[in-house]
């Protein structure tokens, strides 16, 4: 007599091993709502300070000064007393402190500089970038395909390359040293239209447009109407793409405008550096503020980003 697989009245079935997504899905849980074990805590927590020590070392050492940053023995973990000693010879205090060496920095009008590019650089990018995108996406012109393809090819030309033809560019027009030269040749740009194009075709179906085309709307009203509301998860993470390059532009800002009154932060940081012996304690302190903005912007706009990628993920 041989024994079978089947079990009988008298035994009980034996329940089945599922993965722990598959009971998070049964108890109507997603694996997203399922909580971290305690290792995925520490690797995070340790990956978090790795990242925050190089910034939080420069605002230390923002507060002191330059016999303590090179201090033999361990390094200063607490503030000191010269943040606003340091503040001051960048900004208001140079002549008066002695320190004409920082007379052509203007820290606090190189920031309010940058804030005004920044603004106007995201909000171009964002409408032109998606306008351009729709197009390519669901338009139908001659030449549409090569002329995209003509657009993705831009992305392999180093930007150094062209950086002589632009300045040539911007000389003729009169606008070297002036906050133009550092805004208009950032108003789009080619990864955006290739971004926002990609999310377009995936996200919108021609069968909408196609409606609302029967309903009598123009092609702008569908794209302002239907195609803005549905992307902007995308254009939220454009913007911040966007924002922090462009906060962070430092070669063609020191070619176009460094040295003058329209210069922004990344030559005002440049020109922090100073002589053969620059005061690194200073250097310190500009890096640390001008990474403040950064942070904000992060803390602000990052939780929003993440939460309307995973919302475009799973609509259909």
């Amino acid at each position: 007599m041989t024994a079978t697989a089947e079990s009988t009245p008298d035994q009980a079935p034996v329940p089945e091993k599922r993965p722990k997504r598959q009971k998070a899905a049964l108890l109507g849980r997603s694996p997203q709502d399922t909580p971290a074990g305690w290792f995925n805590y520490l690797l995070l927590i340790f990956i978090l300070l790795v990242g925050a020590w190089p910034i939080y070392w420069a605002g230390i050492m923002s507060s002191w000064k330059d016999d303590k940053i090179f201090q033999a023995g361990a390094p200063q973990v607490t503030p000191g007393p010269f943040f606003r000693f340091n503040w001051d010879i960048m900004t208001v205090a140079i002549r008066e402190r002695g320190y004409p060496a920082y007379d052509n920095v203007q820290f606090v009008n190189s920031f309010i500089n940058s804030l005004i590019v920044v603004a106007v650089v995201v909000a171009a990018t964002l409408f032109f970038c998606s306008l351009a995108g729709f197009a390519f996406a669901k338009l139908r012109f001659k030449g549409r395909d090569p002329l995209f393809y003509f657009v993705v090819l831009t992305l392999t030309i180093p930007a150094q390359l062209g950086i002589v033809g632009l300045y040539q560019i911007m000389d003729n027009l009169g606008w070297v040293d002036t906050l133009l030269a550092v805004t208009v040749p950032a108003l789009v740009s080619a990864f955006g239209v290739f971004y926002m194009r990609q999310f377009i075709e995936d996200a919108i179906p021609d069968e909408i447009i196609e409606s609302a085309r029967v309903d009598g709307a123009t092609t702008f009203r569908v794209f302002w109407e239907i195609v803005v509301p549905t992307i902007r998860p995308a254009m939220g993470v454009l913007g911040l793409i966007t924002a922090v390059g462009a906060w962070n532009e430092y070669q063609w800002a020191l070619v176009a405008v460094g040295g003058s009154d329209a210069q922004t932060i990344g030559p005002a940081l440049h020109n922090l550096r100073v002589g053969n012996t620059p005061k690194n304690s200073i250097v310190l302190t500009g890096s640390f503020l001008a990474t403040l903005p950064l942070i904000a912007l992060l803390a602000v706009a990052g939780r929003q980003i993440v939460r309307g990628i995973m919302e475009g993920a799973v609509k259909t």
